[in-house]
C-alpha cells in the first residue's frame, strides 16, 4: 500500500510577481518541496495538509485562502516504495507574513514558477505548478 501525504503549495502576489514557498529539508538528500507530511491515521488529507502547513511553516489556516477546488495528486516512488501526496493551492493572505520553519527544514524560499520547479527537480511537480501557475495568472480560482 502506498504511504499517503498531503500539503499546500502556498503563493503570494508581490505586485505583479507570483511566488511560490519552498522549503529545503534538514534531513537526506535536502531537497526543496511544498509543506507536506505523512497522514496520520484516522485523518484526511486536508486535515493533514493544514497541520503539515503549521508544523513545517507556522501558517494557520486562518493565514491562508486555500482554493479547495484546486487540488493535485502526484504519485511516486521514494526509496522503492510507492507514494501518493495531494496538493491544495494556498494563497498566503498577507505576502509579508513569514514563515516559521520546523527543526525539520534548513531553509525556505519564495520563488517564481520556473524557480520553483527548478529546485524541486521533478517533473511531475512542475506539471503541477505550471498549471496552478496558469491559473492564478488567469483568475481562474
Amino acid at each position: 500500500m502506498a504511504k499517503r501525504a498531503a500539503g499546500f503549495l502556498i503563493f503570494r502576489r508581490l505586485r505583479e510577481r507570483i511566488e511560490y514557498l519552498m522549503l529545503q529539508a534538514s534531513y537526506g538528500q535536502h531537497h526543496w518541496s511544498p509543506p507536506k507530511g505523512h497522514v496520520d491515521p484516522g485523518e484526511d488529507d486536508y486535515a493533514t495538509a493544514l497541520r503539515e502547513t503549521t508544523e513545517e511553516a507556522g501558517y494557520a489556516e486562518t493565514d491562508l485562502t486555500v482554493y479547495r477546488k484546486q487540488s493535485c495528486t502526484l504519485e511516486y516512488k521514494v526509496k522503492g516504495h510507492d507514494k501518493v501526496v495531494v496538493y491544495w493551492l494556498a494563497e498566503l493572505r498577507n505576502p509579508s507574513q513569514e514563515a516559521k520553519l520546523s527543526d525539520e527544514h534548513q531553509d525556505m524560499k519564495w520563488l517564481d514558477c520556473d524557480e520553483a520547479i527548478k529546485i524541486a527537480g521533478y517533473e511531475d511537480f512542475a506539471k503541477m505548478v505550471r498549471q496552478f501557475d496558469a491559473k492564478i495568472k488567469a483568475n481562474e480560482l
